[in-house]
């Protein structure tokens, strides 16, 4: 059943921990506090905010969330369905709290958007080929 969770929850979770101040100093300006700082060979100095990083960890989430879109099985209608709910979520929260509407909570948006349609695709195109003709 935990397989069923969907794990695009996280980034909005950490979202609203770091809107809640406990991510540095709170509010938007956390979204720009620095987490790693590198120098570069060509010795320019790269930077990554939490912004950034809140981004990077969207991707890999919906990296696994296409994995678990592959599995067969009951868990997999509800993990779309809780998918869902989790993108309304993220639009409920978009559209009616001022700390939400910013570039980054609308990326992290999408990428629960493309959550949602890439498991549905995912499991539609692998259902089609899984039907056996019992011949």
């Amino acid at each position: 059943m935990i397989a069923a969770v969907p794990l695009m929850i996280v980034p909005l979770v950490l979202y609203n921990l770091a809107m809640a101040g406990l991510m540095g100093s709170g509010g938007l300006a956390s979204l720009e506090t620095v987490v790693l700082s590198l120098s570069m060979l060509s010795g320019a100095q790269w930077t990554m905010s939490l912004g950034d990083l809140l981004i990077v960890v969207a991707l890999i989430m919906l990296f696994f969330e296409i994995l678990k879109a592959t599995r067969h099985g009951s868990g997999s209608l509800i993990n779309h369905m809780l998918s869902l709910v989790v993108f309304v979520a993220f639009l409920i929260e978009f559209l009616l709290v001022s700390s939400a509407a910013t570039q980054i909570f609308f990326i992290l948006m999408t990428i629960a958007f493309v959550d949602v349609i890439g498991g549905f695709a995912v499991s539609i195109r692998s259902a089609g080929r899984d039907v056996s003709i019992g011949l």
